[in-house]
C-alpha cells in the first residue's frame, strides 16, 4: 500500500490563470469554470429507487480511470470489493452534501 499513489491536485481557476501569466507564453482568451452533480448522468427513466442509483455513476466514473492502474499494481483479487466499498463511499457523501465537480477550461492564445 505504501509504494501505491496516484497524484492529482485540483487547482482552483486563480491559480489556472495565476500559472499561465507566471509562464508569460499565452493569453487567456476565456477561462470558465463549471460545476457538475455527482449524480448528473443518474438516468431518471430506470425507475430504481434513488438509493440504487445514487453514487453508482460516479462510482463507475472513478472505476473506468483508476481501475486499471490499481489492476497493475494489487492485481485482479481485490478490484470488486474495493469499488463496492468506494460506491458505499459515495453514497454516504451524497446522502450527507450536494457533491460537485468542478472544471476549470481555458481557451489560450500563444503570445507573438
Amino acid at each position: 500500500m505504501d509504494l501505491f499513489n496516484i497524484p492529482q491536485y485540483t487547482p482552483s481557476h486563480k491559480e489556472v490563470s495565476n500559472e499561465v501569466n507566471k509562464e508569460g507564453s499565452f493569453v487567456i482568451d476565456c477561462l470558465e469554470v463549471s460545476e457538475v452533480n455527482w449524480d448528473a448522468c443518474t438516468n431518471q427513466n430506470l425507475n430504481l429507487s434513488k438509493d440504487d442509483t445514487q453514487g453508482v455513476n460516479m462510482s463507475k466514473c472513478m472505476r473506468a480511470v483508476a481501475e486499471p492502474l490499481l489492476l497493475s499494481h494489487f492485481g485482479e483479487s481485490i478490484i470488486e470489493e474495493v469499488f463496492a466499498r468506494y460506491t458505499n463511499v459515495i453514497k454516504n457523501r451524497m446522502s450527507k452534501e450536494d457533491a460537485k465537480l468542478v472544471n476549470v477550461t481555458v481557451s489560450m492564445t500563444r503570445k507573438g
